[in-house]
C-alpha cells in the first residue's frame, strides 16, 4: 500500500474523530504550498507517525500520545485489547476475567474504557476500577480476584506527553509463579502477533448488543479491593515504634491518598503531603520530569520537610510503583542549613540494602527464602542474603523477571523499585515499600540512631558498595546502537586506571540469564560497569559500582569520598569509550 493510501486507510478506520481530524490536518499541511518549511515539518511528522507500529513487548506499549500507528491513541489501544483477548481465548475455554486500571494521565480513562468494551465484546469479563489507581493496586487485584489478566493504562514516570499500556497475566492464563506478574517472552510476541492480525478497529465488536450476544460483561469494582490491599499492607509491615514525622509527595500522581491510608492504618499519622504536588495532574507542572530520581524533583518536598521538621521524605512516582526516600544529614542543623546540604536522597541501591537487610533478618532461618535483584543492581544484596542464610538470585532488569523468582521474600532493582510482599503484589510497589522504609526509620529513631547510621553499619559489615548511574538522554535514537557498537568494537582496556579483566556481552547470555542487550565490565579493582539501552526511554544507561573493604578503625567518610571520586572517574571513562562524553 502506498504511504498516502496507508494514511487515508488509517483515518477511515480511526474510531476517534479528534485523532482522525489531527491526521487530516497534518495531511493538509504536508500538501500545502504556502509555507515550504511548515509543509516539510508536517510531512516529517506524518512519516514518523507511520514509520511503523508502536511495538508491543514485555513492557506492553509505551509512547507519545497522538494519532497514527506509531503513537498512543484509541485505535492502537483497541487493537492491543483485541490482541490480548485473542491470546486469552486461545488458551481459556471459559470467559476470561481482565482487571483494568488507569492512572490520571491524559486519555488514560478513555483507553481503559475502550479496553473494557473490547474485553466484554469478545465475551470476557471486564473488571474495571471506577477511578484512577496506582499500578500496585492493579497488580494486587489480578491475584486477589483470580483474574486471567490485568491491564494498567499508565506511562509511569515518563513525560506528560506519553502514555502506556502494561499487561499482567494470572489465573488460568499462566503458571502460579507468573500470576500477577507482567508478561515475559513468549507471551509478548504471541500477543503482538494477535494484535497484528487485527485488520480493522471497526471489526472489533464493542457495542452493547455485541457484548450481550457474546456473553461478556463490564463490572465496576468496589472499594473492597482497596480495603483488602490496605489490610494486607499494614498487617505485614514490621512491628515497632511509629513515632515519625513524614513528608510525602505523590509527584502529581495517583498514589497520595492510598499511601496516606496505608501509613495511617499502620500507625503513622504524622504525615504531611507536599501541597503543590498532592493532586493528580497529567501535566506535572512543578517538575521537569515526574521521576523522583531526576535532579530537582524533591525540591518542594525538601522545602516542606524543612518547614515541618520532618524525619523522613517519601516520594512516589506518578503511578506509585516506585519509591524514593530522603533523610536529614547528621549534624546538618536541620532547620537552618541550605537544602542541598540538609537532606540526603538515598540511592536505589542504598534503599535496596536497607530493605533487604530488614527482609533477610525477618526470614532468617528459612532455607527456602530468596532475595532477588536485577543484574544492574548492586552486588551487596547477595552478601546480605548469604549472611542471613538466605539465597540470592540475579535476574534480568525489570520486575517481570524479579517477581517470578520462586521463594521470593524480597526483590529490588536500582531504579527505586522494591517488592516487599511478593505474595500480595508480584511487582514493584512504592506504597508498601514506603511503609517498610517508615518502620525502619522509626525503629532507628527510637534507639537514637539514624538511617545514615544504618547504612554505615551495613558498610562496615559487608564492605562499602558505592553505586551511581550515568544516563545519557538522546534526541536521535540511532545514537544508542552506535554507542553499543563502538563499545563492542573497541572495548575499554582500563576503567578509572584499573585493568578491565572481564568483558561480558549480555546478548550472549550471562550467569545463566537469557540473552539481553548490554555489556558488563569488571576491573582488577573489583569495579563493575554495565551498559544497556533503557527499555522505556530514549537513554543509554550505565550502572557503576565501586566496592571497598572497611576496617573497624577506618574513617568511613574518607572511604566514601574515595569511592565517590572513583565513581566519577568510571563515569568519565565509560562515557568516553561509548563516544557520548
Amino acid at each position: 500500500m502506498r504511504p498516502a493510501d496507508q494514511v487515508q486507510a488509517w483515518i477511515a478506520d480511526d474510531p476517534d474523530a479528534g485523532d482522525a481530524g489531527e491526521l487530516r490536518e497534518l495531511v493538509e499541511r504536508a500538501g500545502g504550498t504556502g509555507d515550504d518549511r511548515a509543509a516539510a515539518a508536517a510531512l516529517a511528522e506524518l512519516s514518523d507517525r507511520f514509520a511503523g507500529t508502536l511495538q508491543f513487548g514485555t513492557a506492553g506499549l509505551r509512547g507519545r500520545l497522538g494519532a497514527g500507528p506509531n503513537r498512543m491513541n484509541r485505535a492502537v489501544v483497541i487493537r492491543a485489547a483485541a490482541g490480548l483477548m485473542g491470546y486469552l481465548k486461545e488458551r481459556i475455554d471459559q470467559r476470561p476475567a481482565v482487571v483494568i486500571g488507569f492512572d490520571a494521565r491524559h486519555r488514560s480513562r478513555e483507553f481503559a474504557t475502550d479496553t473494557a468494551d473490547v474485553v466484554a465484546g469478545a465475551g470476557g469479563r471486564a473488571l474495571v476500577f471506577p477511578g484512577p489507581v496506582p499500578t500496585p493496586m492493579l497488580a494486587f487485584a489480578v491475584r486477589h480476584l483470580g483474574a486471567e489478566a490485568g491491564v494498567m493504562v499508565t506511562a509511569s514516570h515518563n513525560p506528560p506527553q506519553d502514555n502506556g499500556y502494561k499487561v499482567y497475566l494470572g489465573g488460568r492464563a499462566t503458571p502460579p509463579e507468573g500470576a500477577g506478574v507482567q508478561i515475559v517472552p513468549p507471551a509478548d510476541a504471541q500477543i503482538a502477533a494477535q494484535i497484528a492480525a487485527v485488520e480493522s478497529v471497526s471489526g472489533v465488536r464493542r457495542t452493547a448488543a455485541d457484548v450481550a450476544a457474546a456473553g461478556g460483561a463490564i463490572t465496576q469494582l468496589t472499594d473492597e479491593v482497596q480495603a483488602a490491599y490496605i489490610e494486607r499492607a499494614w498487617q505485614r509491615a514490621p512491628e515497632g515504634p511509629r513515632e515519625l514525622r513524614i513528608v510525602l509527595t505523590p509527584m502529581h500522581g495517583v498514589g497520595g491518598e492510598l499511601a496516606k491510608k496505608v501509613l495511617a492504618r499502620a500507625g503513622f499519622t504524622d504525615v504531611t503531603v507536599v501541597g503543590e504536588q498532592a493532586e493528580p495532574d497529567p501535566d506535572f507542572p512543578t517538575v521537569a520530569f515526574p521521576n523522583p530520581e531526576e535532579p530537582g524533583a524533591l525540591d518542594l518536598a525538601i522545602a516542606t520537610a524543612r518547614r515541618v521538621g520532618a524525619d523522613l521524605i517519601i516520594a512516589n512516582d506518578p503511578d506509585a510503583d516506585r519509591c524514593s526516600i530522603a533523610v536529614p544529614r547528621p549534624g546538618s542543623g536541620r532547620h537552618d542549613a541550605p537544602p542541598e546540604t540538609q537532606w540526603r536522597q538515598l540511592t536505589g541501591d542504598e534503599v535496596g540494602a536497607l530493605l533487604g537487610e530488614q527482609a533477610a533478618s525477618a526470614a532468617a532461618g528459612s532455607p527456602d527464602a530468596v532475595l532477588a535483584s536485577s543484574i544492574v543492581s548492586s552486588r551487596l544484596l547477595g552478601k546480605i542474603a548469604a549472611a542471613h542464610g538466605a539465597r540470592h538470585q540475579v535476574t534480568l532488569t525489570g520486575f517481570k523477571w524479579i517477581a517470578r523468582v520462586p521463594g521470593l521474600v524480597f526483590g529490588y532493582e536500582e531504579a527505586i523499585g522494591y517488592c516487599v510482599d511478593p505474595h500480595g503484589v508480584r511487582d514493584k510497589d512504592g506504597i508498601t515499600a514506603a511503609l517498610h522504609a517508615a518502620t525502619l526509620a522509626a525503629g532507628l529513631k527510637a534507639t537514637g540512631r539514624t538511617v545514615p547510621d544504618a547504612l554505615d553499619e551495613i558498610a562496615r559489615r559487608y564492605g562499602l558498595h558505592a553505586t551511581a548511574p550515568l544516563s545519557v538522554r538522546v534526541d536521535d535514537l540511532a545514537q544508542i546502537p552506535a554507542a553499543m557498537a563502538q563499545l563492542r568494537g573497541t572495548p575499554p582496556a582500563t576503567l578509572a586506571g584499573s585493568e578491565v579483566v572481564e568483558v561480558r556481552d549480555l546478548a550472549d547470555g550471562y550467569a545463566g540469564l537469557p540473552p539481553t542487550e548490554g555489556l558488563a565490565y569488571l576491573t582488577a579493582g573489583d569495579d563493575r560497569v554495565i551498559v544497556r539501552p533503557s527499555g522505556t526511554e530514549p537513554k543509554l544507561k550505565c550502572y557503576l559500582e565501586v566496592v571497598r573493604p572497611v576496617g573497624d578503625d577506618d574513617d568511613l567518610a574518607a572511604v566514601r569520598a574515595g569511592a565517590a571520586d572513583r565513581l566519577a572517574r568510571l563515569s568519565q571513562d565509560i562515557g568516553a569509550a561509548a563516544g557520548l562524553s
